[in-house]
């Protein structure tokens, strides 16, 4: 054989072992997707920059994941691309987001937080995008077939927050948003109470976005009463000014009277301290507690209501691996909040999904058929094993799809969000209670 023969001969077997590796996936460059597999989008929205709850660590938190899975490889070989959306808090920004997600053909919406339910499903439903782990806000969230929660949402914390307050409440007063979201938690608390046969919270609305809750603290305090009293407030970011308020109320001696006291219940004299607050986790969370002070802050003994293990778990871990590593210098992403804890555990059923596929185009309808199906998702115990077959389903009247419906007691001690009892509480027949 000549030379010249022999040189072709070892370029063309080169070349040929080349193509060879390209084509299993061998040989790819560190950090790069490769291989003939399409990249997948999604979109995750949340409210940012109003004047009511915000929730700008869920994009932030769902671009971490994004970098870190797009790090080593993709998922499945499908590199991850994320689009996000204000959503603004209102109707129309909900609508457009859902609009964008459709035109942008996103294989899914995940992580995401909107109170507005009714404006954002249709669009989502009409084009067969699936909803996978949305904050729980929204009461659409358990009810449209392409919605997969994570978690029980508001119900489950409401419900479980009044098993958690009849222990040790003699009366509660609740306020809540004025709003037809809030306008649903009383009942739900109601079941928690009167489970353990213990009287209805006295309920009291409150505009949203207020600057100061003067007004709804006082009658809350009266209504609560100084022996064993409760005031639960769940206002969302509004909440720490709820109780900012609360702090502040003047002694009144007509609200001491009617409760037998002298005017000597707490330090300043004004019964505030001797009631005890309360609240659920999204309304009040460690960087609130943080904010107002750690250790001294006025949620000190707090009870708190969460879906999830306390944010200092080991479970915890390697989420926080992923945010120090891929978000260390995004302070957005604080990995002690309820909605980044959320999007995190959203993502990971994605990523779950994805791989179960197993192919290399992925659609929305293949992402929704392998959720009805049954495809199994373990969180390494941040929830129980998720699924939603119909038979998974607690099917409540007003809250068909949810499907984890376990919550943790916590409590504010030396500034700092723990459990109050270990593991988690099963409120199913709590939340199928409610009226």
């Amino acid at each position: 054989m000549t030379g010249r023969r022999m040189t072709s001969l070892l370029a063309y077997v080169t070349a040929t072992a080349a193509g060879a590796s390209l084509l299993t996936g061998c040989g790819v460059i560190p950090g790069t997707t490769g291989g003939s597999r399409e990249p997948v989008t999604v979109m995750t929205w949340a409210p940012d920059g109003t004047r009511a709850t915000n929730q700008p660590g869920m994009p932030a938190m769902a671009q971490a994941f994004a970098r870190w899975v797009n790090a080593s490889g993709g998922i499945d070989g499908h590199e991850l691309k994320i689009l996000t959306c204000n959503e603004q808090n209102t109707s129309a920004g909900a609508a457009a987001c859902a609009r964008r997600a459709v035109s942008e053909k996103v294989v899914a919406v995940v992580g995401s937080y909107s109170q507005n339910g009714r404006a954002f499903m249709a669009p989502l439903e009409a084009a067969e995008i699936p909803y996978i782990g949305g904050y729980g806000v929204s009461e659409d969230e358990f009810t449209s077939p392409l919605s997969y929660p994570v978690n029980g949402g508001l119900a489950s914390l409401m419900a479980g927050h009044g098993m958690q307050l009849a222990e040790d409440c003699r009366k509660v007063s609740l306020v809540r948003p004025d709003t037809l979201a809030g306008d649903k938690l009383p009942d739900l608390l109601n079941s928690g109470l009167r489970k353990s046969s213990h009287d209805g919270a006295t309920d009291i609305p409150a505009v949203e976005d207020a600057a100061e809750y003067t007004a709804q603290a006082k009658r809350a305090r009266s209504k609560a009463g100084s022996e064993d009293g409760c005031v639960a407030a769940v206002l969302g970011e509004r909440t720490q000014t709820f109780f900012d308020s609360f702090r502040r109320l003047p002694a009144q001696e007509e609200d001491d009277s009617r409760n037998g006291q002298d005017g000597q219940d707490g330090e300043d004299g004004n019964g505030a301290e001797s009631v005890r607050i309360s609240s659920v986790l999204g309304s009040v969370s460690q960087p609130v507690v943080d904010r107002t002070g750690g250790a001294h802050s006025p949620f000190e003994g707090a009870y708190v209501t969460g879906w999830y293990p306390e944010a200092n778990d080991e479970r915890w871990a390697p989420m926080r691996k992923v945010i120090k590593e891929h978000a260390f210098v995004d302070n957005r992403v604080d990995p002690t909040d309820a909605g980044v804890q959320t999007t995190w555990i959203a993502y990971t059923v994605l990523k779950k999904v994805i791989e179960s596929l197993d192919t290399d185009s992925i659609s929305a309808g293949a992402v929704a058929h392998a959720l009805d199906r049954g495809v199994r998702i373990d969180t390494g115990g941040l929830t129980p094993t998720l699924r939603w077959r119909y038979e998974d389903m607690l099917g409540a009247p007003r809250f068909p799809r949810i499907v984890n419906h376990e919550v943790t007691f916590q409590v504010v001690r030396k500034g700092q969000l723990v459990a109050q009892k270990p593991g988690f509480v099963d409120v199913g027949d709590t939340v199928l209670g409610a009226p």
